[in-house]
């Protein structure tokens, strides 16, 4: 409990530790397959961000069975196991209740090798920064609930936030990693504060660098901005640096809570230059580099242009 990492991690043997995290909430997409596969995809990032291999999961399920028909619950159960499938993890069970008010979610259990954890602290100065997904799906699901977002703008975030960060975890454990997290419910900039809070280092995220969602800007200027964006500015804000010519509507994108979003990975600039060559070439073509970690201002974040 040291420091706010993605999940607890209990050492077995020298050779073997388990990574243990738990989540779950209320739906943020219609369809309640997508919302099971975006609700276990998040749920396993916690894993990945550690630099573990998520393996056991047991589902958290509240559900208002007088108000609901149950063919809603198969779904959003069919779709988490099809993600549990795809990524290699074993249903083992679960607890449910009735509620008033939908959630769903897991408990994960994943492996790792102790010398092999990835914190969200330990970056060092030089260190280049890697962003593996776009930002913007809270305020895509913003704009979905005052039906103002377009089809294709709710379709690619659904993807997004479904998509596992499998093979940035994979992929990364080749290289000299000094810290990793996921960028969450904080959104980027929050992460990246935990990042370097009351060390002796500093970073810096170059925003016109950062990939956004198509439309997300569009939506930021209408003022489509979820609540959370507020509150994780004005939580951050003592931390924060914003330098002329970052557009406020800029900065809101940067706090913007995201659901399973991407990994935020701090490693040596050459390292970082060739994992972003492998992800981009696997796929993960709007994974880029969007910022470094420097001894200037320590336990700060600088958001420049």
């Amino acid at each position: 409990m040291e420091r706010p990492d993605d999940a607890g991690v209990y050492r077995l043997t020298d050779e073997l530790a388990l990574i243990q995290t738990l989540d779950f909430f209320t739906p943020i997409v219609d369809d309640p397959y997508t919302f099971g596969q975006i609700t276990v995809a998040n749920a396993l990032s916690d894993v990945y961000a550690m630099g573990g291999t998520p393996r056991l999961a047991m589902n958290i399920i509240c559900f208002p069975v007088h108000t609901m028909d149950l063919s809603i619950l198969k779904d959003i159960l069919e779709g988490g196991l099809d993600k549990m499938n795809e990524a290699g993890v074993l249903l083992v069970g679960g607890h449910s209740v009735e509620d008033d008010e939908l959630k769903y979610g897991l408990s994960v259990t994943g492996l790792i090798h102790p010398a092999k954890v990835r914190m969200n602290s330990g970056a060092r100065p030089g260190d280049h920064l890697v962003l593996t997904k776009p930002l913007g799906t809270g305020i895509i699901a913003t704009a979905i609930k005052a039906e103002l977002a377009s089809p294709q703008a709710a379709d690619r975030a659904a993807q997004l936030m479904r998509s596992l960060n499998r093979i940035p975890a994979e992929r990364m454990q080749a290289f000299d990693v000094h810290a990793c997290t996921d960028v969450t419910g904080f959104g980027l900039v929050g992460h990246a504060c935990e990042m370097v809070e009351g060390t002796d280092v500093g970073l810096e995220i170059h925003a016109p660098r950062v990939p956004v969602l198509d439309e997300v800007s569009d939506y930021a200027a209408m003022g489509l901005i979820p609540g959370g964006a507020y509150r994780n500015e004005d939580f951050r804000r003592y931390m924060v640096t914003v330098e002329g010519g970052v557009t406020d509507d800029t900065v809101k994108i940067l706090h913007d809570p995201q659901t399973s979003g991407g990994l935020l990975i701090a490693l040596p600039a050459p390292e970082a230059e060739a994992l972003l060559s492998i992800l981009n070439a696997e796929g993960l073509s709007e994974a880029c580099l969007i910022g470094e970690i420097t001894p200037a201002h320590p336990g700060r974040v600088l958001i420049r242009a």
